[in-house]
């Protein structure tokens, strides 16, 4: 899943994430707490704020975007006092999806925390990476800005709904054994506005986002591959959420969804009540993998079809945490009727 991505590096057994004792464990029964935990979490292995969303011009160009800052504990300053030990990482991904063009555009970064010019702060949400930045205001705004390579991101999200809390109360299982959890909350239907700027042109955009976080220290189930996410606004003012983990030889090892309904009447799925199941691939023509970037979601007895905004949306972040995963925006119909826009993601 998109709030999962991370977790490749330790199914990869990256160094920085060996494996160790020294990281706070996901347990039941935690109770949220906010603002703190709107903050970050730097006894838990890894972190992560992702948001996604369509946006749109005023001419009326869709564009799909993602900004995502990540936080990994490393093992590396246990025996080094000194400043420059990388204790903390620090990776910011950004990405813009236009129709008209024929990949996505994206840019990536990755730095040590420290010295005030990288961190992610606790108490609240305000991850910086040099002039990369996400944060939430005391209002309740996110703001960030992002300076990629060859676009600009200045954007303002607005909550207009609840927090969403993932699986029990926040407690999001992520296998079948307890311990393979996180800690998850969502907040849909954040109202965007603010600036993208291309070839040097700042353009006026406003539309609608998701934003996830989450944070663990748990590993996957050791027969894990890759996982299928989607989140989605939907236009009635609802909100769906759905996954599954997929083992190696394709069957699903986990999957859980939750449906509020425009009432904010919620809904939750278990393993054996939702189905993901390709309707079209894509192959792609950088890296030669294979993506069902078409699926049909199926939620108890509720069928949901995606279909995407753009086929190559593909964003490759080999220099950052090590992946290569499909990523973009899609529309979701219900019943051959449109009824949201929403992300995918594709990963193994």
């Amino acid at each position: 899943m998109r709030s999962l991505l991370l977790l490749v590096l330790l199914l990869t057994g990256h160094p920085l994430l060996a494996a160790g004792d020294s990281f706070s464990p996901v347990t039941p029964g935690y109770a949220m707490v906010f603002p703190r935990d709107f903050g970050a979490h730097p006894d838990f292995r890894m972190e992560w704020w992702y948001t996604t969303g369509w946006l749109q011009t005023a001419e009326g160009q869709k564009l799909g975007f993602q900004v995502t800052f990540f936080r990994i504990a490393t093992q590396a300053s246990q025996h080094n006092p000194s400043r420059f030990a990388p204790g903390q990482l620090i990776i910011a991904h950004a990405a813009l999806s236009d129709p008209r063009l024929d990949s996505l555009l994206h840019d990536q970064r990755i730095r040590r925390a420290g010295f005030d010019l990288v961190y992610a702060r606790t108490g609240n949400t305000d991850v910086k990476l040099d002039d990369w930045f996400f944060r939430r205001e005391t209002d309740g705004r996110y703001q960030t800005a992002v300076q990629a390579a060859d676009f600009a991101l200045e954007l303002t999200f607005l909550p207009t709904q609840p927090l969403l809390l993932q699986g029990e109360q926040g407690f999001s299982r992520k296998g079948p054994k307890m311990e393979q959890a996180s800690y998850y909350y969502s907040e849909p239907h954040l109202q965007v506005t603010g600036t993208l700027t291309r070839n040097g042109k700042p353009i006026a955009i406003s539309g609608t986002a998701w934003l996830d976080h989450e944070w663990s220290s748990a590993l996957l189930d050791a027969n894990a591959a890759g996982w299928d996410w989607a989140g989605a606004n939907l236009d009635d003012g609802g909100a769906l959420m759905a996954f599954q983990i997929r083992s190696k030889d394709g069957a699903k090892i986990w999957a859980h969804a939750v449906w509020r309904d425009a009432h904010g009447r919620t809904t939750t799925f278990a393993p054996d009540d939702v189905h993901i199941q390709p309707r079209r691939r894509w192959r792609s023509p950088h890296t030669q993998a294979d993506y069902p970037v078409a699926m049909t979601i199926r939620t108890g007895e509720t069928t949901w079809q995606l279909t995407p905004l753009m086929d190559d949306q593909e964003l490759d972040s080999r220099a950052s945490i090590g992946a290569v995963y499909w990523e973009g925006a899609v529309t979701l119909e219900r019943d051959g009727k449109p009824v949201g826009r929403g992300y995918l993601e594709l990963t193994g």
